[in-house]
């Protein structure tokens, strides 16, 4: 099998015009360029297999090329692509609707579509301070987020990551400024996070949190507990909470979505990724009815003020419907409880190695925690990755796997030997 990265000829003639995602271009290799997906697996253009070990950014939930999702979408497309919604609709949209407000957590009535993540957290801010305008509280426009926080790549999403070691802390002078605070680990976290709440909440619109673990800042985790604590502050102190599930919703975390976990209903919950299999974008903020009503009146200017062109796109619902009939009719949730199982199990080893701080795992989140590492050992790691057929990419300092939810056993293993094989090497 070739070891070398072939250039076929759509790469030559047009990488010189791309702008890759979070890279430096100056000094980055070449991506890998991918002709076919299926399954688990990546087929590369010289013809190597690559066992994906994070599912395209934690959305491929199903596996790639899916034949149920393809054929919904298939004939989706064979009766309608797209029509705008505004002063029209359609019927996957309403069912989409209507679905996601059985399963997510109680109370959550009211359902805002968009096309991206980003996008899902920037209409959740634009609704909490428009919620307080409207009733005349105009000094509740700021919002509490966590250091280690990730939301986005919008202007309010920027917003919310850690100001000091997020991906965007090249932009603090321009992004609005919030209130950054440690997620709480014990009671006297807290008491603390109280006595902090108690003092701003008259200039706080909400609080936002990804529940359970923040992923792109660095996989870490919290605990059920602290979360339902945080939630109960938020409603002790009028100040609405907002939950952030692109990453943790639809299983990834053991339950549909990590509030289950903590038995709270959010004031307004932000979906993406996985909603649609990882077939196209789709995303989706969901309100209570509380929040909802708060727009409603005979003026126009109290109205939510947002509509993006592809909102509610017929395919991406038509392909969120499909994603839905599978988790209700193949065992999602039982296979995320036994890749928890295999990774606890196949990441322990990992304990031991000298260059390893922590090993921790969630649902279908394994993690390893690097104790000392830079930019150039990063690379160089998902290079060796690749070397052995797996394509992981670290970042900061963290390995971690977050696959297809069904992986098989032996492919789910060769993601783990690899883990260690090249950690243990280093």
């Amino acid at each position: 099998m070739p070891t070398s990265h072939k250039i076929p000829q759509w790469e030559s003639e047009g990488f010189n015009h791309i702008w890759l995602p979070y890279t430096q271009m100056q000094t980055a290799p070449l991506p890998l360029p991918v002709i076919s997906a299926n399954g688990v697996r990546l087929t590369l253009a010289d013809g190597r297999e690559l066992i994906d070990g994070i599912a395209s950014w934690w959305c491929v939930c199903h596996g790639y090329q899916h034949p149920y999702l393809i054929k919904q979408i298939s004939n989706q497309l064979d009766a309608l692509s797209h029509v705008m919604f505004a002063g029209l609709a359609h019927e996957p949209a309403y069912t989409l609707a209507r679905r996601l407000v059985s399963i997510t957590p109680k109370g959550l009535n009211r359902v805002f579509f968009s096309d991206s993540g980003s996008t899902a957290v920037e209409v959740a801010l634009k609704m909490a301070v428009q919620f307080w305008s409207n009733q005349k509280e105009l000094d509740k426009r700021k919002f509490i987020c966590f250091r280690n926080g990730y939301h986005g790549d919008t202007m309010g999403g920027m917003s919310l990551a850690d100001p000091e070691t997020g991906m965007h802390q090249m932009l603090n002078h321009y992004t609005p400024e919030q209130y950054v605070f440690d997620i709480p680990h014990n009671s006297r976290d807290l008491a603390a996070l109280a006595e902090s709440l108690k003092k701003i909440r008259k200039t706080v619109a909400g609080l936002v949190i990804e529940p359970l673990v923040q992923a792109a800042g660095g996989m870490k985790f919290h605990s059920p507990e602290i979360l339902a604590e945080i939630h109960r502050l938020c409603k002790q102190y009028d100040i609405l909470f907002i939950a952030d599930e692109i990453a943790t919703g639809f299983g990834r975390t053991g339950s549909m979505f990590a509030c289950d976990e903590a038995g709270i209903t959010p004031d307004i919950i932000c979906l993406g990724k996985a909603l649609t299999g990882g077939m196209m974008g789709l995303a989706a903020t969901l309100s209570t009815e509380e929040v909802f009503e708060g727009f409603l009146s005979d003026r126009l200017e109290t109205a939510l003020m947002h509509g993006p062109t592809f909102m509610a796109n017929p395919i991406g619902c038509a392909a969120a419907n499909a994603s839905l009939d599978l988790f209700e009719g193949e065992p999602r949730i039982a296979q995320v409880q036994g890749i928890e199982t295999q990774l606890r199990e196949e990441l322990k080893p990992c304990h031991k190695l000298e260059n390893v701080a922590d090993v921790r795992v969630k649902g279908a989140i394994g993690v390893v925690q690097l104790s000392n590492t830079d930019g150039e050992y990063i690379l160089a790691l998902r290079q060796q990755f690749v070397e052995e057929g797996v394509w992981l990419r670290p970042f900061s300092d963290v390995v971690y796997i977050m696959p297809a939810f069904t992986i098989s056993t032996a492919e789910l293993t060769q993601l783990t030997d690899a883990v260690f094989k090249i950690l243990a090497a280093r």
